[in-house]
């Protein structure tokens, strides 16, 4: 008898200390716009899971990337570490090297069950968790294939973002309750080409889209949009992009993946679309107009399925009693264009691509409903949640836990932040680095343009009017390029020293 109450009371300790420690759950999308989040004061449409993380906790109004491009994010947020430290720089040409240390590692040593589910994008075999099942590269929308713990994949029938959320309630179901838990769930959703689920076809059809006052942007004076390739207008594909099938060999990936009834869902849906578009013989700007409706109304319908299973996720915590003591972040890996300078895709050091959305709750420690006007950026997350965890920061890592700014007492946090893009490929955006303010911003174009560009955006948020150069504003270059220096010198950019000596 003594023997069975002292197991009792052991087991029950086990699971107070899981109590002491947040259960931690991170949600990253791929290239979700704050634009399209109605938390973030969107017209486009409502997210209302988004949302209510967003009630429950903290809408971070200033949150960016280091490095706005898919893999180099998820690097920096697994890392603590920017891209030239962790060692993946770009898409094209780096591999990431999984043994180097990343969050998990230590949640994992502190006691934490930890797993990662659905896009990953730094190749096939993680470390630092106790399970994963990942999507190959980028992964595909429609009857994807999943990478296990194995090394086998295994083939799943259904819509991309509904089968992430499956597995990780399935992976919540059979963890070990006397563990906190780390979750990781990486949506494939809304990366390009933007193919929605089938349930929300047509979901935006009888919305029509006004054109942001840009885009039909003529770039002057900034060489490095000049010489891009991501226009709506030219870049977008009538077969890859917007499915219009008859305009390709080839078709789009995921189309091709299709089982009878959803491929029969599809084409009741796309076919007339595309009759009408012929029967119209539209050319010029009524052509690149149609172009924008549609990528908005498949880009948007995508959103919508990500939304939902995010409440998907936060229904589970809350059916089984996890929500008081569980830390929920949602994030892109970056923001995105969503027509604005008549773009789509993300790279630039320009707003729309250099800050992403951010909202996370931690009931007790976050008041409910807070917005933070803070600099914070997507190399916060690994110090925030080893800080919560009451684990040791790493030296080396680079960021800043988030949690002191929810004390009471007010503490400065950063008054600037750095930023680089390396990859000189797809899209043709010169690679790129610089410094922003609360109020200027001066980037450094090299390689394939080799120029300056400096903001106000107090008066220019758009960023369409390049100051560097005229005249009255030697001053503030001044001090920013000092400062630019001061945060090279601070995370040890090489390559970005070497640039800025040569001038």
């Amino acid at each position: 008898m003594r023997k069975i109450t002292l197991i009792t009371a052991l087991l029950c300790c086990k699971l107070v200390y899981a109590q002491q420690k947040p259960n931690i759950v991170i949600i990253i999308s791929d290239d979700h716009a704050f634009q399209a989040i109605s938390s973030y004061g969107s017209k486009l449409t409502q997210t209302p899971n988004i949302d209510r993380i967003a009630r429950s906790g903290v809408t971070f109004n200033k949150a960016y990337v280091t490095n706005s491009i898919c893999g180099p994010s998820r690097a920096v947020i697994l890392t603590g570490l920017y891209s030239h430290k962790n060692g993946f720089k770009d898409n094209e040409t780096s591999h990431f090297d999984h043994g180097q240390d990343n969050f998990a590692k230590h949640l994992q040593a502190g006691g934490y069950q930890t797993a990662w589910i659905g896009k990953l994008h730094l190749g096939n075999k993680p470390q630092g968790f106790d399970y994963y099942s990942i999507l190959p590269d980028q992964g595909q929308y429609y009857n994807p294939d999943f990478i296990g713990m194995d090394g086998k994949t295994v083939h799943k029938e259904g819509y991309v973002t509904n089968l992430i959320e499956d597995a990780s309630e399935q992976w919540l179901d059979n963890r070990d309750p006397s563990k906190p838990f780390c979750l990781v769930i990486g949506h494939k959703a809304t990366h390009r080409t933007w193919l929605p689920d089938t349930a929300d076809m047509g979901k935006f059809d009888k919305v029509k889209f006004t054109l942001p006052k840009n885009f039909y942007d003529n770039y002057v004076n900034r060489e490095a949009a000049k010489v891009q390739d991501m226009t709506i207008d030219k870049t977008m594909l009538m077969g890859y992009d917007l499915k219009m099938l008859s305009y390709s060999k080839n078709g789009e990936g995921s189309v091709n993946r299709m089982n009878l009834a959803q491929r029969a869902r599809f084409d009741a849906y796309y076919k007339p679309i595309e009759a009408d578009l012929k029967s119209r013989n539209l050319t010029g700007k009524a052509l690149v107009e149609w172009k924008y409706e549609r990528y908005m109304r498949d880009y948007l319908s995508t959103a919508a399925s990500l939304d939902r299973n995010i409440g998907r996720t936060l229904d589970y915590l809350d059916k089984h009693n996890l929500t008081k003591n569980t830390i929920v972040i949602y994030l892109s890996d970056q923001g995105f264009y969503l027509g604005e300078h008549g773009w789509f895709d993300k790279r630039f050091m320009y707003e729309e691509s250099f800050r992403t959305p951010m909202v996370m709750s931690y009931p007790g420690v976050i008041k409910p409903g807070s917005k933070s006007g803070a600099f914070v950026m997507n190399l916060d997350i690994a110090p925030t949640l080893l800080d919560a965890a009451k684990l040791k920061v790493p030296q080396a890592m680079q960021g800043k836990s988030m949690l002191p700014l929810f004390q009471t007492k007010k503490v400065a946090f950063r008054d600037a932040m750095f930023y680089h893009y390396y990859e000189n490929g797809e899209h043709s955006v010169s690679p790129h680095f610089g410094v922003r303010t609360e109020r200027y911003k001066l980037i450094r174009f090299y390689k394939r343009v080799n120029t300056w560009e400096l903001y106000d955006l107090k008066n220019d948020p758009s960023e369409e009017n390049n100051l560097y150069g005229k005249k009255g504003y030697a001053g503030i270059v001044a001090q920013l390029k000092g400062k630019l220096n001061k945060l090279i010198d601070q995370y040890s950019d090489q390559d970005a020293k070497s640039i800025m000596a040569e001038l």
